[in-house]
């Protein structure tokens, strides 16, 4: 049966959380993408080492005292969700795990990466979509209740977080195979997405009641309604105000790679127009 624990103290910093199932997928995911490198010759090591600090982000996020306090204190779950959304997210992206499958894969493999139901998911509105449903409905509405009841909708949750996140920021950067926008448009497709968090995190920032009952049992031992309210204010102000930093700063190497795509296509045009100007 759930139950309060004991209020977070820093020296508890060092406690674990430690989840087998989740645990177990994090290895199964580094050896499935080591295996997909070591089959894919000259794979950028760049790659590999986002793809590593992707799980090392997620291993943190989950599994240490962060993991330990998330569901006691709505902030810490706050800071968990954007660490694993708007930091592991965007790693994993920049790893493209799909793209090293593709390469590494079977036949069959490769046949499935290019069905209809892999092309649809990857589709930029498909993405934009899911990052626009999924941060409203898991904060505002009796989900994230079930989630504080239920271990594995919390587990579950988890992954949502890191799927929404990869596919989003796989549009964003654009890296990978597959149906992408124009350079410029991914700076819009991004700033787009910011109003959610935004929303979300003022419409949590001004509750005037707390809106979730399981935290009457799962609060830390002692907190009062009052306190209780205070920190789900706060887990929305760190949703509101951190959510749209982590969009800002992701909007700096996207702008960065547009400049360059457009600096490309400049000297493209102008080696063409020369060449039939001669």
């Amino acid at each position: 049966m759930l139950s309060a624990i004991t209020p977070f103290h820093w020296r508890d910093a060092t406690q674990l959380a430690l989840e087998p199932g989740a645990i177990a997928l994090m290895v199964l995911a580094a050896a499935l993408y080591a295996w997909g490198q070591h089959r894919t010759p000259h794979w950028p090591r760049s790659r590999s080492l986002y793809f590593a600090l992707g799980l090392v982000v997620t291993f943190i996020a989950t599994e240490s005292f962060i993991g330990r306090y998330d569901r006691a204190y709505f902030s810490d779950h706050m800071v968990q969700h954007l660490a694993l959304i708007m930091i592991a997210g965007p790693l994993f992206a920049l790893a493209t795990p799909l793209d090293l499958a593709y390469r590494a894969g079977s036949t069959r493999l490769r046949a499935a990466l290019d069905s209809r139901l892999v092309t649809f998911i990857t589709e930029p509105i498909v993405a934009f979509a899911l990052y626009f449903v999924f941060i409203p409905v898991s904060h505002l509405t009796g989900l994230f209740n079930e989630m504080l009841l239920h271990e594995w909708i919390h587990q579950f949750e988890h992954l949502g977080f890191l799927v929404v996140g990869y596919l989003f920021f796989r549009v964003a950067f654009g890296l990978e195979r597959g149906r992408t926008i124009h350079p410029g448009l991914r700076l819009v497709f991004v700033m787009a997405a910011v109003p959610v968090d935004t929303f979300t995190g003022l419409a949590l920032a001004m509750s005037s009641h707390n809106p979730f009952s399981a935290y009457r049992t799962l609060a830390p031992i002692g907190s009062t309604p009052a306190s209780v309210l205070a920190n789900v204010q706060l887990g929305g102000a760190i949703m509101w105000i951190g959510g749209d930093a982590l969009m800002l700063l992701a909007c700096i190497p996207i702008a960065v790679a547009w400049v360059r795509w457009e600096t490309r296509r400049t000297v493209e045009l102008d080696a063409r127009l020369d060449a039939e100007g001669r």
